[in-house]
């Protein structure tokens, strides 16, 4: 059984999806159609940069979706089917994309604005994020708790393999990634990222996002999409949305979503997008299953096999 998983943010790259959209007309149009949508070339920031422009994350956000849909366009034309779809963090608007919940258009347009209303929830440098490795959930909620002082800090990205990112307050990341250390963990990475994603700072970006995802025309996915939120399938697009509204104050539960996907029988995971970051994850949670990344016209011959 076939998953496919679709990047969030941090996998983004200048000139992600090019040898994609000069090698195949689905991908190219694909890029085109995003250009479209926005009113603007969005193709050009994501082929040639600057570098800072791509990073901005009202830029970043749909960078990533088009070259992801981009890609598993590509895969479907060829005729890959899959059983569910799962995506971390942005890359869940892909997986309603690719199951159909929603429009290529109406998605590339939100996540324009989620990005927006993310940077400008908290001051540029008041929040931040840090990867704790080497520390189990409880011990970096400990961390969090007693690192705390009355700001938020709290655990974002539950990823599996020993990593878990906190986000909040920039001071009180900082003393939650030395508490972490001191209780064992291996390291605390602090992460360049222009805000502190899925934490309560968030709340305010998320109250602005919920009437814009409410007001999209959802369907009913194809196939279910595992959500970030509580790592349960959806299969309605009230529930989708739903989903999509939390997921941007809660934790990304990645480890759970992998979880849940094993325990539905799924053997085959295919990462559709810029990047790898989560085909190595799935490999450390899900030791025994296959994995793939397609992100270029290079990784198509390996997951030939799985087409129809």
């Amino acid at each position: 059984m076939i998953a496919l998983i679709f990047p969030g943010q941090g996998s983004q790259k200048v000139g992600m999806g090019q040898a994609l959209a000069e090698a195949f007309p689905v991908c190219r149009e694909t890029f085109a159609e995003a250009d479209a949508a926005l009113g603007e070339p969005l193709s050009r920031i994501i082929f040639d940069g600057p570098d800072d422009r791509l990073m901005l994350t009202e830029n970043t956000q749909p960078a990533i979706l088009a070259t992801s849909i981009a890609a598993y366009r590509l895969l479907a034309s060829r005729g890959l089917t899959a059983a569910f779809a799962a995506g971390h963090s942005l890359g869940e608007y892909s997986a309603h994309v690719a199951a159909g919940t929603l429009g290529f258009a109406d998605a590339l347009r939100i996540v324009r604005r989620r990005g927006r209303y993310m940077q400008e929830a908290v001051p540029v440098g008041a929040g931040a994020m840090a990867a704790i490795l080497g520390l189990d959930a409880d011990g970096v909620a400990q961390a969090c708790a007693e690192a705390a002082e009355g700001e938020v800090v709290s655990p974002a990205n539950l990823n599996g393999a020993g990593q878990i990112v906190i986000a909040g307050a920039a001071a009180a990341v900082a003393r939650a990634s030395a508490r972490a250390r001191a209780l064992g963990a291996r390291r605390a990475i602090p992460l360049p990222v222009s805000a502190p994603f899925h934490c309560a700072l968030m709340k305010p970006a998320e109250a602005r996002l919920a009437p814009d995802l409410q007001a999209l025309a959802a369907s009913d996915p194809r196939i279910p999409v595992v959500a970030n939120v509580d790592a349960l399938p959806k299969r309605t697009a009230a529930d989708a949305i739903a989903a999509l509204v939390a997921q941007v104050s809660a934790p990304v539960r990645w480890e759970a979503v992998v979880a849940r996907l094993a325990s539905e029988g799924v053997t085959t995971y295919v990462e559709v997008g810029p990047g790898a970051v989560l085909a190595g994850l799935v490999r450390k949670i899900h030791r025994d299953a296959t994995v793939f990344s397609v992100g270029s016209p290079g990784d198509l011959a390996a997951v030939e096999p799985l087409f129809a």
